[in-house]
């Protein structure tokens, strides 16, 4: 009979070497999860050596504080709330965070052209021209599925703040794909 490893046997069994400080088994696990982690910093920081440069101090993390992970969840999920604190923190530094209540920022975002079919890059491409705090509770909402109370404790805000914030992020992204449907069809008459 056929022993099944799951791939967490196999996490745990390179985990528990990594705590050792094997490098190899720090290696393969960076190698694993790295292009995901900078997938998720990318959603938010714009710039892609910034956001290698916060996986990188994200992975740090995880090894110095890899005797804290207690394999309650998945290991992936422990690294996903590492590397969005990391991205969060490196904008609460550069003081990227201003919570708007003027909406007239948003009508003055710029159009970007794109095909008619919207693809995952141009949408990301739209995401990336929110202002960063709106960005920040769209990708958190959104994509991680964070419900707005837990926004809220994350980033110090009220859970009314993260609502409308993403609110003002969704009317934008809708504005902005409107503009862009509109260009696409004039361009095609």
């Amino acid at each position: 009979m056929l022993k099944v490893i799951k791939s967490n046997d196999k996490d745990a069994q390179l985990i528990k070497e990594a705590l050792k400080n094997n490098r190899r088994a720090q290696q393969q696990l960076y190698e694993k999860y790295a292009p995901k982690m900078l997938g998720l910093c990318k959603y938010y920081i714009k710039d892609l050596q910034q956001a290698e440069e916060i996986m990188l101090n994200g992975f740090f993390k995880v090894f110095t504080k890899l005797a804290t992970f207690k394999n309650e969840g998945s290991f992936e999920g422990w690294i996903k709330r590492i590397m969005i604190w990391e991205s969060i923190s490196f904008l609460r530094k550069k003081s990227k965070l201003v919570y708007i209540d003027d909406l007239s920022y948003f009508e003055k975002a710029e159009e970007i052209p794109e095909e008619s079919l919207i693809s995952i890059e141009n949408l990301q491409n739209y995401i990336d021209e929110l202002p960063d705090a709106c960005k920040v509770i769209f990708n958190l909402f959104v994509i991680e599925e964070y419900k707005h109370s837990e926004i809220a404790a994350l980033l110090n805000i009220t859970e009314g703040t993260s609502k409308t914030q993403l609110f003002r992020a969704r009317k934008a992204l809708q504005k902005m794909l409107k503009t862009n449907k509109r260009d696409y069809h004039e361009t095609q008459v």
